[in-house]
């Protein structure tokens, strides 16, 4: 059933054929060196002269250095051990451990989804996508991500379209407008960075970061921040990196960092900024810091403002414009700030507390947006918000994850189904069964034309 919201007294209110890969390589660069004939375009050594003046009498011709037998046995073994290091080298190198098969066209165009969501829907494929937290759809493909493997897909079939691998663990991969963001594990944190074409699987940027293990990528139109304990990254959708916050690896400016000591919670941006909880020694309670993506030096915050909340455990919903959408388990608000800082409204918050006993896997609530409005799924309910304004709007028990906007409708996942409901009020205008094949966990949906995308923990499943 769903629940509507109120203030808290004294507070303001034709199927395509899939085109098939262009090319398998590992990911070496073409040869653009020209050529002219066989001609050498080198200026050429004058030739030598001969001595041809006699050698002196009882003077004995100097012996060349390399004419005994155990010279010329040196010279072979110096030729043998640089040829096997060159070897070895590029067996190991990043570029032999490469797979990358390009699409030969851009995927052909899809049908718009449905206006009214069908009264059923079939499975049409699945697949392991363990690194894709959200299904992932764009650009008339289906991108799945497991192990180390990269792959585009045909939305009706699940053939492979394109593909990129290394012999390196994804740690995680988002959808950042029209590209793929593939962030790969070396060493001891995930360092590794690809972007793709999400149509071509052609690579567009690479990048090595800092990113923690257990990373995910927060998105936010021209940037992207990766979310840790210690550290928070923040790069350009060209994958440069603009920002800095925390614990930075290796100091250019020292004393830059606005405070030490200090370890992350739940992570949110908007508008070219980037919202954090902190827990930082000192402060008596959970503290909500707000910065700015970009500033003249990547390792110098401008931060907005700062404020400490009025309780622990707190964790950033969302962000909108200069608003951002606080939890407070302990005093059971919702808390919505200014972009001064100061808190605008407050709401009663109904939720069990198992849901907001710890932070998030990653740091990153499980929400999603519509074009009117976000999406949160606490664990046992899924809470609605306006857009614009981040006000509670009305709240769905006993779903499985957030909404999302399919054709012209929202659906919602629940056990066994989907709801589709009034987007504005949360009434069930019907439900959709679907057999999730004894699956019973979190489900986040997405869509690309008419098929419709379930993540089912590590498994992605497409339904038409």
């Amino acid at each position: 059933m769903s629940e509507r919201w109120e203030a808290a007294p004294d507070e303001d209110p034709a199927r395509p054929v899939p085109a098939g890969p262009e090319q398998t390589s590992n990911d070496v660069e073409p040869d653009t060196t020209a050529s002219i004939g066989t001609e050498d375009v080198l200026d050429a050594e004058p030739a030598p002269v001969a001595d041809t003046e006699p050698p002196l009498a009882g003077k004995r011709a100097r012996r060349s250095p390399w004419n005994r037998t155990r010279d010329r046995a040196i010279a072979a073994g110096i030729v043998v051990v640089v040829a096997v290091t060159g070897v070895v080298i590029g067996v190991n190198s990043d570029s032999a451990a490469t797979v990358t098969q390009v699409a030969a066209t851009l995927p052909p165009g899809l049908p718009p989804a449905p206006a009214q969501v069908p009264g059923s829907l079939t499975e049409l494929w699945q697949a392991p996508s363990s690194a894709t937290p959200v299904p992932i759809g764009e650009a008339n493909s289906v991108v799945t991500a497991d192990k180390g493997e990269v792959l585009g897909r045909d939305p009706y079939t699940g053939d492979v379209r394109w593909r990129y691998s290394r012999d390196l663990e994804l740690c995680t991969v988002a959808l950042a407008g029209i590209k793929v963001d593939a962030v790969y594990r070396k060493d001891t944190g995930c360092s590794e960075v690809t972007q793709l074409d999400t149509g071509t699987g052609r690579r567009t940027a690479q990048r090595n970061g800092d990113a923690e293990l257990g990373t995910r990528l927060v998105v936010d139109g021209s940037h992207i921040t990766t979310t840790g304990k210690k550290l928070l990254n923040t790069w350009r959708d060209d994958l440069v990196k603009s920002m800095e916050y925390g614990q930075v690896p290796a100091i250019v400016n020292a004393n830059k960092q606005p405070r030490t000591g200090c370890t992350y919670g739940t992570v949110a941006a908007a508008a070219g900024k980037i919202g954090v909880i902190e827990r930082c020694p000192g402060d008596p309670a959970d503290r909500f810091t707000v910065y700015r993506a970009t500033n003249d030096e990547a390792d110098d915050p401008k931060v907005d403002y700062s404020t400490v909340l009025a309780g622990k455990n707190a964790k950033v919903v969302a962000m909108s414009g200069d608003l951002a959408l606080i939890v407070l388990p302990e005093e059971k608000l919702l808390v919505i700030y200014g972009g001064d800082g100061m808190q605008k409204s407050a709401y009663p918050l109904d939720v069990p507390a198992a849901d907001l006993a710890r932070d998030p896997e990653g740091g990153i609530l499980t929400t999603s947006w519509t074009a009117q409005g976000v999406y949160w799924f606490t664990g046992s309910k899924t809470m609605a918000f306006s857009r614009d304004d981040l006000t509670p709007r009305w709240s769905l028990n006993n779903s499985t994850g957030p909404g999302v906007t399919f054709g012209d409708q929202l659906v919602v996942p629940i056990q066994g189904g989907l709801a589709v409901l009034d987007e504005l009020t949360g009434t069930t205008v019907r439900t959709v069964g679907v057999d999730r094949r004894g699956y019973n966990g979190p489900v986040q949906l997405s869509s690309v034309g008419p098929v419709l995308l379930e993540q089912r923990g590590p498994t992605l499943v497409a339904l038409e």
